[in-house]
């Protein structure tokens, strides 16, 4: 599929459309319920992912979108085929309950397995980046609603006093800790949702390591930009890191392996185990 400028603004204005619903939200006593899973849910992942769709049926007509709120829902698009979208319209919905404004707005589009194009809105922080593999990622300001100042974005080298190491905020475990005493970490920082993706791919961190399930909704965009960005995302084993994962043997369809994600950083020092999902609830 060609991305071209106009595919790739509307995928920004679908991106935004939603931030600017989610942000009408936050400002509300908004009401918090838990889906089948256990995991939270608010109003405006319902009214952000209805924006989404909406837009994605006028701009990719005919694409099966798989969306977190509609899959949870069941319904789930009956065949993928070689491109589909992928969308998270809240990520980091403990984030949004918490108001520590560390959510994001995910939106990917897979090709053959591997995101092709992602962005990433983070409403509350003022942020949105966007990337098409082989055409580069970019970074924006959100200010009243809308992207202003794009900037490129690129993934930084492996600075010579440490790497800096980015960890969810509740999923860092026993497995996590032994794989980061095999580098050299200057500096841990916590952070929440899509963002660390994001992160990694302006060159702020190296590594994001994430020995627990996801979703595919969850790191399709934000893999997306940070491969665009000239970083790289692989299974824990070292294995290829796809999508449209279904009819898996030992998890959910769409649940993600074990990943490590980085910037300019070599993880080849790094690959555990057999990559395997586990039952950890995704951020």
């Amino acid at each position: 599929m060609v991305f071209d400028e106009a595919l790739r603004q509307g995928l920004i204005d679908a991106a935004l459309a939603a931030g600017r619903e989610i942000m009408a939200i936050y400002a509300t006593e908004f009401a918090v319920a838990s889906k089948g899973d256990a995991s939270p849910v608010t109003e405006a992942d319902q009214r952000a992912e209805a924006i989404i769709l909406e837009r994605l049926a006028v701009l990719m007509p005919g694409v099966p979108v798989v969306a977190e709120e509609q899959v949870a829902a069941g319904q789930v698009p009956e065949a993928l085929g070689e491109l589909f979208v992928l969308v998270d319209p809240l990520d980091g919905t403990k984030e949004f309950v918490s108001r520590n404004g560390e959510f994001t707005v995910n939106i990917g589009v897979v090709q053959h397995g591997r995101p092709v194009a992602g962005v990433v809105a983070a409403p509350a922080l003022g942020e949105i980046f966007e990337g098409v593999v082989g055409q580069g990622a970019r970074a924006a300001r959100i200010v009243d609603g809308k992207a202003v100042d794009w900037r490129p974005i690129a993934v930084r080298a492996e600075p010579e006093t440490g790497i800096v190491v980015l960890a969810s905020r509740s999923h860092a475990g026993e497995d996590t800790e032994t794989l980061l005493g095999k580098c050299r970490v200057a500096t841990r920082v916590a952070a929440g949702s899509s963002l660390k993706f994001c992160r990694l791919a302006e060159g702020q961190a190296d590594l994001y390591p994430r020995l627990g399930r996801t979703m595919e909704w969850d790191t399709a965009a934000g893999d997306a930009v940070l491969t665009a960005a000239g970083g790289t995302v692989v299974r824990a084993d070292g294995k290829p890191f796809v999508y449209g994962k279904r009819d898996q043997a030992d998890t959910a369809d769409f649940a993600n392996p074990w990943f490590l994600a980085s910037g300019g950083y070599d993880v080849g020092a790094l690959v555990v185990g057999d990559g395997a999902a586990t039952d950890v609830k995704s951020e």
